[in-house]
């Protein structure tokens, strides 16, 4: 990987699209080229969510991948990328890649992402938790993913919802060793 190479964005359908959204104006901000991949379920929900039309979450992006097409440059391992992100992510598509089932392009390209052992953070959204769950997280976790399940932090005192979005994102983009500058960083009590 290099700090040139682009990153893949998956927004399922879990309540919290603004995380993924969030991720892709903060990575153009930082000039990182991204390949997004948005479910049906994840089109339906930033209706009901966000004051932004699915088509303009789109043009976020720098290449946007229709979900059905497995054919994708995402899709292969020999395009080269820093990982993938999935934010926020379903219980379904995080079963889905535990199990090695890849039904759409967004669980084929995380199931690359893992076959060549690059990064592969996803943002679970989700809650309370049944074993089926719980074994899947550990599934995907053996695979080599990291579930980093969407939990606010409170030490950086936020004001506003935007700075609880902006600290949870910028905490997952540090698992890819992107500092975005938007995470408040823990200095020790004063």
């Amino acid at each position: 990987m290099t700090a040139s190479s682009p990153m893949i964005v998956g927004i399922s359908g879990a309540s919290g699209v603004i995380y993924g959204i969030r991720a892709l104006e903060i990575l153009s901000a930082l000039g990182i080229e991204t390949h997004l991949v948005v479910t049906k379920s994840a089109e339906m929900t930033m209706r009901s969510e966000v004051d932004i039309a699915p088509r303009d979450v789109k043009a976020l992006a720098n290449h946007c991948h229709p979900i059905g097409d497995v054919g994708a440059s995402i899709a292969s391992g020999s395009f080269r990328t820093r990982g993938m992100l999935i934010l926020p992510c379903s219980i379904r598509t995080m079963s889905e890649i535990a199990t090695g089932v890849t039904s759409s392009l967004m669980t084929r390209a995380a199931d690359v992402v893992l076959k060549e052992r690059r990064r592969l953070v996803l943002g679970l959204r989700e809650t309370p938790l049944h074993l089926g769950h719980l074994r899947s997280m550990t599934a995907v976790t053996e695979a080599g993913a990291i579930v980093a399940p969407l939990v606010p932090a409170f030490y950086n005192r936020p004001q506003e919802i935007t700075q609880i979005i902006d600290h949870s994102v910028g905490r997952l983009l540090d698992l890819f060793d992107i500092d975005a500058g938007v995470a408040g960083r823990w200095t020790g009590r004063s």
